[in-house]
């Protein structure tokens, strides 16, 4: 499995902002006020993958104090990393698309409330991507401390 690459996310973000935006400016007025409830629930979801991450790290590196952590768990935990990536570009996509086709009616109540919950969510899902990238490092193998040496001292001579 390979890295999440942040120009991928950055990609589907704009496109999926952008279909978003499209289909809102039709179809808007159908649609029932949008919850605020999706911004702690991303912010609590984005808590527990940093502190798993935090965890993951300091277990990974062998820290004083911490077990050593199965390999099947961090091929898991990288997994859920790498969904969850995915998973929130989505939808800070779909809730950029949303803010952005709002922005030109904030001088009504409803989207005005509409445009600042899906500004919050964007946001929080943000954050979300930021901890699935720190929990997908964090699953990272170490490099080996004799390589280091190795690579070192060949640096030295060169």
């Amino acid at each position: 499995m390979k890295p999440t690459r942040l120009t991928f996310l950055t990609a589907l973000v704009v496109v999926i902002g952008l279909i978003t935006w499209a289909v809102l400016r039709t179809a808007y007025v159908s649609l029932p006020p949008l919850p605020w409830t999706a911004v702690p629930t991303l912010l609590l979801l984005a808590l527990g993958e940093a502190f798993t991450g935090f965890s993951t790290l300091r277990r990974i590196r062998r820290k004083k104090g911490t077990r050593p952590v199965e390999p099947l768990v961090v091929a898991r935990l990288a997994a859920l990393g790498k969904a969850t990536a995915l998973a929130s570009a989505v939808l800070a996509g779909v809730f950029a698309g949303f803010a952005a086709s709002l922005a030109d009616a904030l001088d009504k109540p409803t989207p005005r409330h509409d445009f600042f919950v899906s500004g919050g969510t964007f946001l929080a899902a943000l954050v979300l991507v930021g901890a699935a990238f720190f929990l997908e490092f964090a699953c990272r193998v170490p490099k080996d401390p004799d390589e280091e040496n190795q690579q070192d001292r060949g640096a030295s001579r060169a």
